[in-house]
This record gives C-alpha cells, structure tokens and sequence, in this order.
C-alpha cells in the first residue's frame, strides 16, 4: 500500500517545507508517501466559491483512483486520537486496498462533491490552522501513527 496527500496549494514558509520534508524523511522505512500539489483556482468574486471548489474537485478526482480509500480533511470531519488515528490506517492497511488517499483543501475548504466521495472525514482540531498547517500536521501524525503501530519509542 501506498499513502498519497493531495493538497491545494503550495508550501511557501521555509520552515513548513524543512518539517514536511523531514517527516517524510522519517516515514520511507514504513510506508511510500506521496505528495500531490494542485493549483488551487483563485477566487476574485466570493459568489463563485462553490464554482471554484467544484473545479478543484475535479483535479483532485483525477488524482484519486476508483479503489482508493480517500481521507478528506474537513471541520466537521471526526476528531481522532493519535492512537485511534494509528488504528484507522492500520484497518485501511489490513482492508487490502492499495492507495489511502487524503485530502487537503484550499483556504476556502472542499467541494461537496470531494466530500461525498470521502470514506472517511477527519477533523485535525476544532481549532482553525492555515491549511498550509494541516499538511505539516498531518504528516507528522501519519508518522506518529506508524511509530504506534511498530510500537516504537517515538510516541508518548
């Protein structure tokens, strides 16, 4: 199995990029990683958010395969433990598909047409983060959770 994060938009901050690297650095002995950058569609009238999500949605639909287990971040998503996070990529793992797909929207969210196709929605935090955040965020928790797993010392 392989992980792919489609995310909306790009890391600009330095110091966003050296995390993410790094913990991507750290997950190559478990488990492939991918990370997808998409061009988010730039909104100059506030009428047009849904018209711009819903062309969002179908560049992210291109990146996900028919029988990919898709993750999508979202606020009204379950908020999970780490150890309740590590036990949903360990039942997705043990499902025998072969991609786990998240799902990173732009600043303005996700389509409701992303949302529908969601098996499972996560909400990283009642709190607001720049979605930029979520992604440094949630790689590191895909590394806590393998840690977990293999019942390594990394967690506590």
């Amino acid at each position: 199995m392989k992980i792919k994060i489609i995310a909306l938009g790009k890391i600009k901050e330095k110091f966003l990029k050296d995390g993410i690297d790094e913990f991507m650095r750290r997950l190559k002995p478990y488990i492939p990683l991918e990370i997808v950058e998409l061009q988010p569609v730039e909104i100059k009238d506030e009428n047009l958010i849904i018209k711009a999500l819903n062309e969002e949605a179908e560049k992210i639909l291109a990146n996900i395969k028919k029988d990919s287990y898709v993750i999508t971040l979202e606020i009204q998503g379950k908020q999970l433990s780490s150890e309740d996070f590590a036990l949903k990529i360990e039942e997705v793992i043990k499902s025998g598909v072969g991609e786990l797909v998240f799902v990173i929207g732009s600043s303005c969210g996700i389509s409701e047409i992303i949302s529908k196709r969601a098996d499972f929605k996560l909400s990283i935090s009642k709190m607001t983060f720049l979605h930029q955040f979520a992604r440094l965020l949630l790689v590191e928790q895909i590394y806590r959770a393998f840690k977990i797993l293999k019942n390594e010392t990394y967690h506590k």
